[in-house]
């Protein structure tokens, strides 16, 4: 693989990011996991992600969570604001995202990952 470096942005309690951690392992790919629930997560590191995920913030927003649905589904949110409120609750972040080099990937179903890590 050389010097192709791999992280996983990572939640252990989701199973999807368990299996993509695995898949990961199993395959013998050296990587780095981020747990962005744990450790610091800044604006700069989601600006990165979502450059790399070619994605806008509201397609990397999980809805589905209780702290969306309490402090922020009735409100029409900026980008700038929905960044902010992923780095205060950082659970609001789709997981898991695969990143190596310059490109990044949402690994949700892991076929994802597994096609974005063939090539």
């Amino acid at each position: 693989m050389g010097d192709k470096k791999i992280e996983i942005w990572h939640n252990a309690r989701c199973s999807k990011s368990r299996e993509a951690v695995n898949y990961l392992q199993e395959k013998a790919f050296e990587f780095e996991t981020f747990e962005y629930l744990k450790e610091e997560l800044t604006l700069e590191d989601l600006r990165g992600v979502l450059e790399k995920l070619n994605m806008q913030p509201a397609e990397l927003l999980r809805t589905k969570e209780k702290v969306y649905q309490e402090q922020y589904a009735d409100k029409k949110l900026s980008s700038e604001a929905i960044m902010k409120a992923m780095v205060k609750h950082p659970q609001l972040i789709e997981r898991p995202i695969v990143v190596r080099n310059n490109k990044a990937v949402v690994a949700r179903p892991l076929d994802k990952a597994i096609q974005f890590l063939a090539h």
